[in-house]
């Protein structure tokens, strides 16, 4: 980070820099933050439609959006009206979507834990594909599949690749939650199990080696293992799950998913996959994460000898990604974005924590001040999709913006929704 202006970049595509606003979407940032209340989750409808478009673009059909990174109705159907499948993996993210009106057909359920309630429930919508996760899924597969019904099945697999990113979303390594090894005989033993069970139709394989990944060096050796290891099996699908990264900050790159796409065929191609394999993945963060920013308040400015904390109206609740993972954010003010950034304070949350931090190290103009509204960019993907009640606090609204207009996707939550929970 740097005193600098804000980079470009970092905000949604369809983002018009002001003296004294920011428009995305053709929408003043200012207004949005007087007609809907702050904290508030900001989308720009154009980015996540280029985005959705080119993953269906490069993948083959089948390619899903992974939902947990961000999940409203408005979102699922944007999903699949680009092309895409959408990728749930608990009975509240599957319950959402079919709500929001998509075809069963059209949805991957995955959960290294799935209920007998969540396989019946796949099974009787008939699903695009069900992710088999364990032993135990597959002995309730057994159970729950009667004869006349069919099941189309994708197997995870482990592959034994640790991306380098951090631990706590690292998946493709041997100690792992996920999937089945393939050293170990497991993956194979899943296989051969489930060709044995009446109505299962096994597609082929999927892994998911991690998130926030910049170096595709991990995605090459993903499909090396995976290729090497179907080679005798006639499967029709190899899934290389999701994880691409998105720069967060200032300095940061990432692949573009189409850079990522054209590497994955081109690696599949020189590894010898027939062509006839549909080659699909799971993006989400790099999707919704551009399109996204949180409009904040600022409550308090404190100064102390070691530094300035700058406290807004929301914190660790609709952000908790600086105090799980140490995330990184870029700020700006938004009514003076072209403004040089000396100031550098800390900016925290309203919450009873001393790690309620949202970005460590910000950089923003000497004038700013209580009654400010202050904007991160680069935060659409796993704010409200994490977001709690910690502290009671009610989660923010979040509008889509689209050629000058503005649309609630969902309200903010008020203190009766809390209280309606309470049985006495």
């Amino acid at each position: 980070m740097s005193s600098s202006q804000l980079p470009p970049s970092l905000l949604p595509d369809s983002s018009e820099v002001l003296e004294s606003d920011v428009l995305v979407g053709g929408v003043s940032l200012l207004k949005l933050a007087q007609d809907f209340g702050t904290p508030l989750f900001v989308y720009d409808e154009a980015t996540l439609i280029s985005r959705l478009q080119e993953a269906a673009r490069v993948f083959d059909d089948g390619v899903a959006f992974a939902s947990k990174s961000f999940l409203c109705g408005a979102m699922a159907k944007l999903a699949v009206a680009n092309g895409l499948c959408v990728d749930v993996a608990t009975d509240g993210e599957l319950d959402i979507v079919l709500r929001a009106g998509v075809d069963p057909q059209r949805i991957v359920v995955h959960g290294n834990n799935k209920s007998e309630g969540e396989i019946l429930r796949a099974i009787e919508i008939g699903v695009h594909r069900l992710v088999v996760d364990s032993f135990d899924e597959i002995d309730k597969i057994r159970r729950l599949l009667r004869p006349e019904q069919a099941l189309s099945c994708l197997v995870r697999v482990t592959p034994g690749i640790e991306a380098h990113t951090h631990e706590f979303v690292r998946t493709g390594q041997e100690d792992s939650k996920f999937g089945f090894s393939i050293s170990s005989g497991d993956a194979r033993r899943a296989i051969n199990a489930l060709q044995g069970i009446p109505g299962v139709l096994l597609h082929g394989v999927h892994a998911h080696i991690g998130s926030q990944i910049f170096d595709t060096i991990g995605f090459q050796e993903e499909l090396k293992v995976l290729i090497e290891f179907t080679k005798g099996d006639r499967f029709s699908e190899l899934c290389i799950g999701g994880g691409l990264g998105v720069a967060y900050v200032e300095g940061e790159s990432a692949p573009s998913i189409e850079e990522w796409g054209a590497m994955v065929r081109s690696t599949a191609a020189q590894l010898g996959l027939d062509s006839s394999v549909k080659l699909t993945a799971e993006p989400g963060r790099a999707i919704v994460a551009q399109a996204g920013m949180t409009l904040y308040e600022v409550g308090t400015v404190k100064e102390l000898a070691m530094r300035t904390y700058v406290a807004v109206n929301g914190g660790m609740s609709d952000n908790p990604r600086p105090v799980l993972y140490g995330s990184g954010y870029e700020a700006f003010d938004v009514s003076r974005p072209l403004a040089p950034r000396p100031r550098e304070v800390r900016i925290v949350g309203k919450h009873c924590e001393s790690g309620d931090v949202l970005v460590d190290q910000a950089w923003l103009p000497i004038e700013t001040g209580v009654g400010d509204i202050i904007s991160t960019p680069v935060t659409g993907a796993y704010g409200y999709s994490m977001a709690s009640n910690y502290n009671r606090v009610p989660r923010p609204a979040v509008v889509f913006v689209k050629d000058g207009l503005a649309r609630l996707v969902l309200r903010r939550e008020t203190l009766d929704d809390l209280a309606n929970l309470e049985v006495e």
